[in-house]
């Protein structure tokens, strides 16, 4: 597999990582995954960082692996390659200080300009797969912020006349799911979201969740400030030429 690598120094990279690829297993699902990649081109990187665990108890070797975009979504992805820049990593994600930049398409036009989401994250009790930030919780709910903008607004969408919003989306806080969660909740759903949006037509050219991780801001082991964006893939260019924008698909 074909991995774009952003950025590389001696302590970490961030990769470009392609839609529909998994970061590491999970005991259920089959490969490839990211962490195959690694281990392929980077051995060194074996045993750094922290395994988990399956249902059943087996352990899960996550080389490398800082945090991690789910299965559909592409993008910027921080990796590892000492355990040393791992703990480092880790700090910055435990102190909310690495911020995060997302694109995404959601149904529906977007009353407010840019506004920001704060609502607690729990199990859905509906579907034991799902995350909630609405009534139904079950169990213990964690803190969830994201602020969000509106890029741009379409006229209209599909023949029915459907309306669509281009976003801009900074989760203060790294909650699984937490985007599309957040958005379900105010009534926008992430266009191509099957699992929280399961009624709503394919849209816009997606065939896979209009989600992608543009920019990944954090400091490096010697204290520099450093941002990282990947480039919009081509089904989001193409979303937004549909919109009418050419200038906004060149330039996301």
């Amino acid at each position: 597999m074909e991995i774009p690598i952003l950025y590389e120094d001696k302590d970490l990279l961030v990769v470009n990582k392609p839609a529909g690829l998994m970061v590491h297993p999970d005991g259920k699902s089959k490969g490839p995954f990211l962490t195959d990649w690694i281990a392929k081109n980077y051995p060194k990187i074996k045993g750094v960082g922290e395994p988990s665990r399956t249902v059943k108890g087996d352990e899960i070797d996550r080389p490398g692996i800082v945090h991690r975009l789910d299965r559909e979504t592409s993008g910027a992805l921080l990796i590892a390659k000492t355990q040393k820049a791992h703990e480092f990593l880790k700090k910055q994600f435990q102190d909310h200080t690495i911020k995060k930049t997302y694109k995404l398409f959601v149904h529906g036009s977007i009353n407010e300009d840019e506004d920001v989401i704060n609502r607690p994250i729990g199990r859905s009790r509906s579907d034991f797969r799902r995350w909630s930030a609405q009534r139904g919780i079950r169990g213990e709910t964690r803190e969830a912020i994201t602020d969000y903008k509106v890029l741009e607004r379409s006229i209209s969408g599909t023949k029915m006349g459907e309306r669509f919003s281009y976003v801009e989306a900074m989760p203060r806080t790294g909650r699984t799911h937490q985007i599309r969660v957040h958005f379900k909740a105010i009534n926008y759903p992430l266009v191509g979201d099957t699992l929280y949006a399961p009624n709503h037509p394919e849209a816009l050219g997606f065939k896979r969740l209009a989600l992608h991780s543009e920019k990944i801001a954090f400091t490096d082991l010697k204290g520099k400030k450093m941002e990282i964006t990947a480039p919009l893939p081509e089904d989001f260019q193409n979303a937004l030429k549909l919109f009418g924008h050419e200038d906004m698909a060149k330039k996301g």
